[in-house]
């Protein structure tokens, strides 16, 4: 064993069987040991897992494009970019390359921000942004010291990557012969990890569940969600920190009609290594990629409870075409597109690729 499952064991061993969200927690983001505080990279095509950053530049480029636009449009004096899950810094670094490069106006009067809890990762990231530390400024979250505050003459876009599709989930299941939902939990047994039934009396406590009596009375025995209060939880903190800006995310997704499909008995909850879907989510934490699709409809839902409209919720293939469509006129000033923009751009928008994976949403307070 490996001294992240150990230290898992010896909690187990001390407190019982844990929720699968805990054991997520510690395979992802434990200090030192976790899949995300490992050293090296472990996105790209050595890593376990691709994604829109290790494609190239280009996604970083749209974005800031997209970025651009929204702050000419506010007519605001401070412009502030506020970056969450920056894991090593590379798409910060592809954001503002673009500014400087492309838009000094914009640059001079930008602020940047990453939200980032991680000491290893913010020092990957402060490596990386050597030639921005004049511009980029560091919080552990919204609302803590230092603090990020958005005055009422301020434009922000607060913005993240792949970031709510790996916080952690609960995982439940459903009980057909008690007519009720059931909590996962990790035990200890021997040298493994398995799964087990943990003795909570509602755990549709944590989280808001289907309750539709047609619904329910149809759903199989052991039928099996994931529920995600943490990126609920952030998604309303950003929001209501936001007094005039954009509220934007890249993940994995279902929407509404996505939500409960009958050939997805067991959730939508995958580990991945070295580019490949692990067999046992449990083995090896800290060893493999962790993920679950995100509930977009609850997201939205807490967005506009907080007071914020929608924009738009579509695929990131669509997206980032209407971004381009933009980009793509003679005067946008975005900078040529050579044949390796056009292949990253194939790459992020092609439905066999990952045009069709992953959703993008967008909200907005003025």
């Amino acid at each position: 064993m490996h001294q992240l499952a150990d230290l898992i064991h010896r909690e187990i061993a001390e407190c019982g069987p844990i929720p699968f969200a805990r054991f997520m927690e510690l395979a992802l983001y434990c200090p030192e040991l976790g899949f995300y505080e490992k050293e090296g990279d472990n996105v790209g095509r050595g890593g376990d897992f691709f994604n829109r950053v290790s494609v190239g530049p280009l996604f970083g480029e749209l974005l800031a494009f997209q970025f651009s636009r929204w702050f000419e449009q506010s007519e605001c004096a401070h412009l502030q970019l506020v970056e969450a899950g920056a894991h090593d810094g590379k798409l910060a670094a592809d954001v503002l390359n673009w500014f400087k490069t492309r838009r000094p106006d914009i640059f001079q009067r930008l602020n940047y921000y990453l939200v980032e809890p991680s000491a290893r990762r913010r020092d990957w990231q402060r490596q990386r942004l050597k030639e921005f530390e004049a511009k980029v400024n560091w919080t552990p979250a919204l609302g803590a010291e230092p603090s990020i505050s958005q005055s009422p003459e301020s434009f922000a876009v607060i913005f993240s990557n792949e970031l709510l599709d790996a916080m952690p989930v609960h995982r439940l299941g459903w009980d057909a012969k008690e007519q009720r939902w059931y909590e996962w939990g990790v035990a200890s047994t021997g040298q493994k990890f398995t799964w087990t039934r943990l003795n909570s009396e509602n755990p549709s406590s944590i989280h808001r569940l289907p309750s539709s009596p047609e619904l329910l009375a149809a759903m199989p025995d052991g039928y099996t969600i994931e529920v995600s209060p943490a990126a609920e939880a952030w998604w309303n903190a950003a929001a209501h920190w936001l007094r005039n800006g954009k509220l934007m995310t890249f993940a994995y997704g279902l929407d509404a009609a996505n939500e409960l499909q009958p050939e997805r008995t067991q959730g939508t909850l995958r580990a991945y290594r070295q580019h490949k879907i692990a067999e046992d989510v449990l083995a090896d934490p800290g060893k493999q990629d962790i993920t679950a699709h995100v509930n977009f409809a609850q997201i939205e839902a807490t967005g506009i409870q907080a007071g914020l409209a929608t924009e738009a919720f579509e695929t990131q293939g669509r997206c980032l075409t209407r971004i381009a469509a933009e980009a793509w006129k003679p005067a946008s000033n975005f900078g040529d597109w050579d044949s390796k923009r056009i292949r990253q751009f194939q790459t992020l928008t092609h439905p066999e690729h990952l045009g069709n994976k992953f959703r993008a949403l967008v909200q907005a307070r003025r």
